[in-house]
């Protein structure tokens, strides 16, 4: 059995009649970089708010460090680092007064904790009297982590904290991420970009409340056991259509230009393909057998 951080099982949820959580039930080992992967609407966010003790579970039970969230909520909320996915600090104050007052609020100071967060806070610290409200997506997002960090948390839980952000930013975020696991830091992050998983430890894909795999993203990928090929032609709009007409079509979907398609066949072959993409009016047919990513493997669960 692995060394948990955090420990999760069978937590629901229901708004109304929609069920935002059905058995969710994992583990985090300590010092793990663990994403949670799905889109919006998944229940992503309704799980963090659980885990931080924002949010009542209608059953189930979830602890961190040992720590039920919802018996000893006070002692989860000193030791959680929690970072929303709206940004929530205060836009009227300075970079340097926020880090201070959630400095304050956590009992500690930003010379007591400077360690921690010196690589990401020297990055933003020109401009430490700066309004926070005129800063820019990046730079918001690093004092966003900053303040989360500033009380030493031994575990950091960070809800689509690249979403809204520019692709450097993204990039040099998962970079900061990395070193702060160095640090002996457990990380819970949920993304709605599946290029991100291959960033994780391990992820798990949800989607509609419901876990779909749990694995490394490498073995997730490795296991998949259907053949993919990219298909573009002249109208990619058409060629989607045509496509799911195709009687041996078992799905096709669009992924960037491309139209990504997965034959009933285990043997099949490109001509029979063609032929028809051809007699349905088809020009500049390219037909080329890919490896699958993460995208695709949470595009057949579904």
């Amino acid at each position: 059995m692995m060394n948990s951080s955090i420990r999760i099982e069978g937590i629901n949820k229901r708004y109304d009649d929609i069920l935002a959580l059905k058995n969710i039930s994992f583990d985090v080992a300590k010092n793990e970089l663990f994403g949670l992967i799905g889109p919006n609407g998944a229940g992503k966010t309704t799980l963090f708010r659980i885990l931080t003790s924002l949010l009542l579970p209608d059953n189930g039970s979830a602890s961190m460090e040992g720590i039920d969230v919802i018996k000893d909520y006070k002692k989860i909320r000193s030791m959680v680092g929690y970072m929303p996915g709206r940004f929530s600090l205060y836009q009227d104050l300075t970079v340097e007064e926020n880090l201070q007052f959630f400095a304050t609020v956590f009992g500690t100071t930003i010379k007591e904790n400077y360690d921690l967060i010196r690589d990401i806070y020297v990055q933003i610290e020109p401009f430490k009297k700066r309004k926070t409200g005129d800063l820019s997506g990046g730079m918001k997002q690093k004092l966003a982590l900053s303040c989360a960090l500033i009380h030493k948390p031994d575990v950091l839980i960070l809800d689509e904290p690249t979403t809204g952000v520019d692709a450097v930013s993204r990039k040099e975020f998962w970079i900061m991420l990395k070193e702060l696991k160095n640090k002996g830091i457990t990380i819970l992050v949920a993304t709605p970009y599946m290029d991100e998983a291959s960033l994780c430890d391990r992820v798990a894909l949800i989607q509609k409340g419901q876990i779909l795999q749990i694995d490394k993203p490498k073995t997730i990928i490795d296991e998949f056991n259907k053949k993919i090929f990219n298909i573009q032609a002249e109208s990619s709009y058409n060629l989607i259509q045509d496509l799911r007409k195709y009687e041996d079509t078992y799905s096709a979907y669009l992924f960037g230009q491309y139209v990504h398609y997965i034959d009933k066949k285990s043997s099949y072959e490109t001509i029979k393909l063609k032929e028809y993409l051809v007699k349905a009016g088809h020009t500049s047919i390219e037909i080329e057998q890919i490896k699958p990513t993460i995208e695709d493997v949470f595009m057949d669960l579904m």
